[in-house]
């Protein structure tokens, strides 16, 4: 019987929320332009290479807007004018604004790739937490080298060769005027490149450009917020339902239209925002024409009343190859839809795990993994389609080089191996076997995290921030007839906006970053904007923040399993999603001075060990120090085992650790000894214990607790009072406990 042909989709999912005030006309945040010049560009030029690779990308109409928008050079971005600002007319509050804002990348594959930057960026963390206060010791050198590097840093590595680039690479400081005003001018010329690269592609064929609604919003949420809480029974839902179907409706038009204008061609597919899916919105899109959809395997299991496994090293089991690789038909009530579901773990993989390896190893892991994953199919003569579908720039800057080696190794391998085809969401539909095609006639609701819609509602934050967008669509269906023409559409416009996913990301307990504030504000502007437009008066509550005080929770339990790797270095969001997290209270207690080093404590399970993260608030203390790690296990009412881990520092480095068991003098684990353990601490602190070092057995419990000492005392502990508890249960019995526990 001769082999079946696997054929591998890409999907690179290009998105970055609106940043543009629509009143003021100013950019609130630069993220649009700076991946602009770098993977915009880089991922869609790179396939020149590799005429036989096929590949989708998936880019949001709010986005290619704001692309068009900075390609024209009339845009009003307050980042670029620092950046490109002459240093020696930078006032205080613009320096501040540099030292706070032009570090924001990532600090061993981007700045540290840039001698000067590396630093410029350690005379500012020696400053301590707050960056302004290295004010004092930043020269007009200082800063007009920091305005070079930080845009530098974000060039596509295409330019890396470009003469006028090279030149200031090699230079690598003491930037001059003019050498400013050239890496302004080349970071224009690379955005403005952008999408004619990505109309030339889709041209040439082999490419597929698709779409997602327009302002990237959760399309089962906006048609029904209490879909939330059939993705999850018992989650808690805002106060005021949100039910707008039209607008959901209004989302699909537009991005259809709009991409239509901007690249010649009516796209036929859509990657819906999050991945996010219902019965309702398939009957929304199918009416719009879409022919195609993708989501992700959670959500496919669940619709088919199955589980899709995945054993402990990642590779699928052989009854979910069956279900999972192949195209699905949709046809329900009226609706007729295709549909491919993404292979979370393969996916996971190029976001999460292979920037850390050799390139070489990489590609040739993921290789070997995709045939493996098949194999069930494959070996039976059959065609499987397996689905590689995630964020298409925000992986590459933890890879080294943007990941361009590993991508080239693992293209090259594709397309030299003749079992495999490399094709578009289309081409796998239309080579797909009409016996192979998987048949569905219902969606349980679901996105592409944890196949619900925990994320983006039911924690606090996020409710209020859906009970805030339906009072201003209330406002709006009560006084937009009033309104004139254009003051109606720029509020509705605002309402479009606030709809999307973006928002609801980083409020609750799930995400957080250097930009929260800016996102907290950015939001509550645009449903302010809804108000003024029409003539009234924003309420009080949209001049406070929503992510602040005691809407903040603190303690969070753990809802699944984790995998993360044990390296220290800068976590990704999805490494430790699933987790227990207990962030810090700094409005109480202190211990020993009111030294606060820990910021946020994570820590949680898998079949096989226990992990731990501390992230710190800041630097670590100079000379002898010791992180302590305190587990305390029981069962019901009986106490088990008790050890902590004590990890040994030396001017903010791991010396040695040693796993101990209390009340006994003997070493359970050790540097030269891990018996399966490990820590590691660079940017932040990790460690890994088997379950069976703990004794720890299905029905325990165990107790957590973080603390950092100095000279014998305890300097700062998380949390500072009780502990981070963990249930040992299987992962199915985690997802279902209580969402936040305060």
């Amino acid at each position: 019987m001769p082999a079946g042909t696997l054929r591998v989709v890409f999907l690179w999912h290009m998105h970055q929320p609106y940043y543009k005030d629509l009143v003021s006309g100013e950019y609130r945040l630069p993220w649009v332009r700076l991946h602009a010049s770098k993977d915009y560009y880089g991922m869609v030029k790179l396939l020149e290479e590799f005429p036989q690779i096929h590949q989708n990308f998936n880019l949001v109409p709010s986005l290619v807007a704001q692309i068009e928008d900075y390609a024209s050079g009339l845009f009003r971005d307050p980042f670029h004018a620092i950046a490109a600002k002459p240093a020696a007319q930078l006032g205080r509050d613009e320096k501040h604004f540099a030292l706070r804002y032009l570090f924001q990348a990532h600090p061993e594959q981007m700045i540290a790739r840039y001698p000067r930057y590396r630093r410029l960026w350690e005379q500012v963390r020696a400053a301590g937490p707050d960056p302004t206060r290295a004010e004092v010791t930043f020269s007009e050198r200082d800063y007009t080298d920091l305005q070079v590097l930080s845009q530098l840093a974000w060039f596509d590595e295409f330019y890396q060769d470009d003469p006028d680039v090279r030149a200031l690479v090699e230079k690598g400081e003491g930037f001059s005027l003019e050498d400013q005003r050239a890496a302004m001018h080349k970071q224009h010329e690379i955005v403005k490149a952008v999408l004619p690269a990505y109309r030339a592609a889709a041209a040439r064929g082999g490419v597929e450009l698709s779409a997602t609604p327009y302002y990237h919003p959760i399309l089962p949420l906006v048609c029904d917020s209490n879909v939330g809480a059939i993705a999850s029974p018992g989650l808690p839902l805002p106060h005021v339902r949100f039910q707008h179907p039209e607008d959901a409706e209004e989302q699909i038009s537009r991005a259809l239209d709009a991409h239509q204008k901007a690249f010649g061609v009516r796209p036929v597919g859509m990657w819906p925002s999050e991945g996010a899916v219902s019965d309702e919105v398939l009957a929304i899109a199918s009416a719009q024409g879409v022919k195609w959809l993708a989501s992700d395997e959670g959500v496919l299991a669940r619709s088919l009343e199955t589980e899709i496994r995945h054993d402990s090293t990642g590779s699928m089991e052989a009854a979910g190859a069956e279900k999972l690789y192949t195209v699905y038909r949709y046809e329900a009530a009226g609706a007729a839809m295709n549909m491919v579901f993404r292979d979370h773990e393969l996916s996971d993989l190029i976001g999460f795990v292979y920037a850390g390896m050799p390139a070489a190893e990489a590609a040739a892991h993921m290789l070997a993994q995709l045939k493996q994953n098949a194999a069930p199919l494959l070996n039976a003569g059959k065609d499987a389609v397996v689905s590689v579908i995630l964020d298409g720039e925000n992986a590459w800057e933890t890879y080294p080089h943007s990941g361009r080696e590993f991508l080239r190794r693992l293209y090259d391998g594709l397309q030299h191996d003749p079992q495999i085809e490399a094709v578009t969401v289309s081409e796998a539909i239309a080579r797909t076997k009409a016996a192979m095609v998987g048949k569905l006639k219902k969606l349980v609701p679901g996105s592409w995290i944890n196949a619900n819609f925990n994320v983006w509602i039911g924690a606090p934050e996020d409710n209020k921030a859906w009970e805030y967008l339906a009072d201003a669509c209330s406002f709006y269906d009560a006084h937009a007839a009033q309104a004139g023409e254009k003051q109606r559409e720029l509020a509705y416009e605002e309402l479009l906006i606030a709809e999307g996913s973006d928002w609801n990301w980083w409020y609750g307990p799930e995400h957080h970053s250097a930009n929260d504030r800016d996102f907290d504000e950015l939001y509550r502007k645009h449903l302010s904007n809804v108000y003024q437009e029409l003539g009234g008066v924003p309420p009080e509550y949209l001049a406070r923040p929503i992510a602040a005080g005691t809407s903040r929770p603190t303690l969070v339990p753990q809802t699944a399993y984790i995998h993360p790797r044990i390296d220290g270095r800068a976590a990704s969001y999805f490494d430790w999603m699933g987790a227990a997290m207990y962030s810090a209270d700094r409005h109480g207690g202190s211990m020993h001075g009111g030294l606060f080093v820990l910021e946020t404590a994570y820590a949680g399970i898998d079949a096989e060990n226990l992990y731990g993260r501390l992230d710190f608030a800041s630097l670590l203390p100079d000379g002898d120090a010791r992180v302590v790690v305190s587990f305390a296990v029981r069962k019901g009412t009986s106490q088990g085992r008790m050890l902590r881990l004590e990890a040994n520092l030396h001017d903010g480095r791991l010396h040695r650790w040693s796993l101990l068991s209390n009340g006994a003098p003997n070493t359970v684990a050790g540097s030269d000894e891990p018996h399966g353990a490990g820590v590691a601490l660079q940017q932040l602190f990790e460690c890994r214990v088997p379950l069976a070092l703990l004794d720890a057995q299905q029905g325990s419990t165990i107790n957590l607790r973080f603390a950092l000492y100095k000279d014998n005392l305890p300097i700062d502990a998380l949390p500072l009072e009780g502990s981070l508890d963990l249930e040992v249960q299987p992962e199915d019995v985690l997802a279902g406990s209580d969402y936040v526990r305060t």
